[in-house]
C-alpha cells in the first residue's frame, strides 16, 4: 500500500492505536513487536473492539476482506506515515534532546509557546522510536507548532529520530553522563545527542544554544543559532535568586518560578529564549513560567507529616544525582535526610559512579544517608551517617523501626527504584 494512500486511510480515522487495552472506536491500529509481545496476535481483538484497519506484519493474522494491511515491518511503516504526516502539515517543529532536564524543558517550552500558539507536544516521556511517531501523528490541521522530545540510549538513535521528525529547530539541554552502558563513554554521550545538530546543520537549520555551555558553544560555531543565559547572548536572562524556588529576571520583567536548583536556571531560560524568538510577549513568558508546576516526581516539593520532601524519583544518572546533592546541600534547613536509589544503565561504569556518589557523601555533613539498591550496597563507606541497603524492602522495614517524625528529605534515583513509594512510609 501507498503511504500516500495509508495516510488518507489515517485521516479517516479517529487516530492511532497499539495497545488493545487503549483501542477507541474507529482507530488505525499498529501491531507492533516487542521483546515480550506481538501485536500481530491482537489484530482480531482490536478489530472486535471497534479498530478501522489494523496494520499488522505477520501474513497469518492478515484477512482478504480489507480490515488488515500487510507490511514488512509495522513499526517502519508508523515511522514512514508519522513523517509523511509531518510534511503534509508543514507545522514548524522544534526537536529537543539531551542527558537532562528534557522532559522539563520541553513542557516550559510547551507553556511558554502556548501562550501563542496552538501547539502540540510530546506526552510525558513518548520520546523514544516509537514515541517520537505517536507524537507527531497526534498533530492535526489546528496545531500551529510542534514539540518533540528526543531520548536515546545508543548512537544512531537520535540520527534516526531526527530524520523521522524532520526539525526546523532544534536544543540539547546538556551532556552528561547518562545511559553510560549504551553509549559507552561521556564522549559516547556527546557524539550520540550532537546527532541532532548534525541534522540541523545538514539541513540549514536554526538551533538553539546555551551560551554559559561552552562544549555547546563550541560545537555549534559553524552553525544558525540563538543563543541564551546569564551574560550578553541573543537572550539574557538572569538568575536573581535560588535559595528557594528560583527567581529570574529578563527584559526587566522578575519571573518567580516553582522550580528549585540551578540546574533548573537553563531548562527555564531555554524556554523563555525561545518564546523570545517566536515572539511571545515578555508578560505572556511571565505568565506561563510562573504558572508551571513540575508533577511526575520531577523535583516536586511535597509537605507531608512534618517531612519537607524534595520528591526527585523520575530518574537520575551520575550527572543529575550530583546536582540534585550540590543543590540541597546549599540549600536552607536542618535535619537534611538523604534517601537515594541505584543509577540505573550505567554498565561497567556502574561500580565506579556509585562509588563517586559515596565518596561526595562523605565529604558533606548531611544528617543521615540512605542508600538503597544493589549498586549503592556494593560500595564501601566508613561513615556513619551513611547505611546501605541491598533493596527498598530492607530499607522499609528499617524506616518503620526509627519512628522519624520530621526533616527535610531529598529523594532521587532512577525511575525503576521507584522511590516515591516513600511517601506511603510517612
Amino acid at each position: 500500500m501507498k503511504i500516500e494512500t495509508l495516510h488518507h486511510l489515517f485521516l479517516q480515522s479517529s487516530g492511532i492505536c497499539t495497545d488493545t487495552r487503549k483501542i477507541t472506536p474507529n482507530c488505525l491500529f499498529f501491531a507492533l513487536r516487542g521483546e515480550n509481545f506481538n501485536g500481530n496476535e491482537f489484530a482480531q481483538e482490536a478489530l472486535d473492539k471497534g479498530a478501522f484497519k489494523v496494520v499488522i506484519d505477520d501474513i497469518r493474522a492478515h484477512k482478504n476482506t480489507g480490515e488488515t494491511i500487510l507490511h514488512g515491518n509495522s513499526l517502519v511503516l508508523l515511522q514512514k506515515l508519522a513523517t509523511f504526516h509531518r510534511n503534509y502539515l508543514k507545522v514548524p517543529i522544534i526537536a529537543l534532546t539531551g542527558s537532562n532536564g528534557k522532559t522539563t524543558t520541553k513542557e516550559l517550552i510547551h507553556a511558554v509557546l502556548s501562550q501563542k500558539y496552538r501547539t502540540t507536544a510530546t506526552i510525558g516521556n513518548l520520546n523514544n522510536h516509537i514515541g517520537v511517531p505517536l507524537t507527531l501523528l497526534s498533530m492535526t490541521t489546528e496545531t500551529e507548532f510542534g514539540i518533540v522530545e528526543m531520548g536515546a540510549n545508543h548512537l544512531n538513535e537520535i540520527a534516526q529520530l531526527s530524520a523521522i521528525v524532520q526539525p526546523d529547530y532544534g536544543y540539547i539541554t546538556n551532556f552528561g553522563k547518562a545511559h553510560l552502558e549504551g553509549f559507552g563513554s561521556e564522549e559516547g554521550v556527546i557524539k550520540g545527542k550532537s546527532e541532532l545538530y548534525k541534522y540541523l546543520n545538514d539541513n540549514e537549520k536554526l538551533v538553539f544554544v546555551n551560551g554559559n555551555d561552552d562544549k555547546q558553544i563550541a560545537l555549534t560555531g559553524d552553525m544558525e543559532r540563538f543563543t541564551f543565559g546569564s551574560g550578553d547572548f541573543d537572550c539574557s536572562v538572569i538568575l536573581k535568586d535560588a535559595s528557594g524556588y528560583l527567581k529570574l529576571a529578563y527584559q526587566g520583567i522578575s519571573i518567580q518560578s516553582n522550580l528549585i536548583g540551578l540546574y533548573n536556571f537553563h531548562n527555564i531560560a531555554s524556554a523563555i529564549a525561545i518564546g523570545q524568538y517566536f515572539n511571545v510577549s515578555e508578560e505572556n513568558i511571565k505568565t506561563a513560567i510562573e504558572g508551571y508546576t513540575p508533577q511526575n516526581n520531577r523535583s516536586q516539593i511535597i509537605e507531608k507529616n512534618d517531612f519537607h520532601i524534595i520528591m526527585d524519583a523520575y530518574n537520575a544518572n551520575p550527572t543529575s544525582m550530583l546536582a540534585a546533592l550540590e543543590n540541597f546541600r546549599q540549600a536552607k534547613g536542618e535535619n537534611k535526610i538523604l534517601i537515594l536509589g541505584d543509577m540505573f544503565e550505567l554498565g561497567e561504569h556502574a561500580s565506579t559512579e556509585h562509588q563517586k556518589i559515596v565518596t561526595y557523601l562523605e565529604q558533606h555533613p548531611f544528617a543521615k544517608i540512605y542508600l538503597i539498591g544493589e549498586n549503592f550496597n556494593n560500595t564501601h563507606s566508613t561513615a556513619s551517617h551513611i547505611t546501605t541497603f541491598q533493596d527498598f524492602e530492607n530499607f522499609k522495614t528499617f524506616w518503620k523501626s526509627e519512628h522519624f517524625k520530621d526533616g527535610n528529605l531529598l529523594v532521587k534515583g532512577s525511575r525503576g527504584m521507584a522511590l516515591e513509594r516513600i511517601l506511603d512510609l510517612l
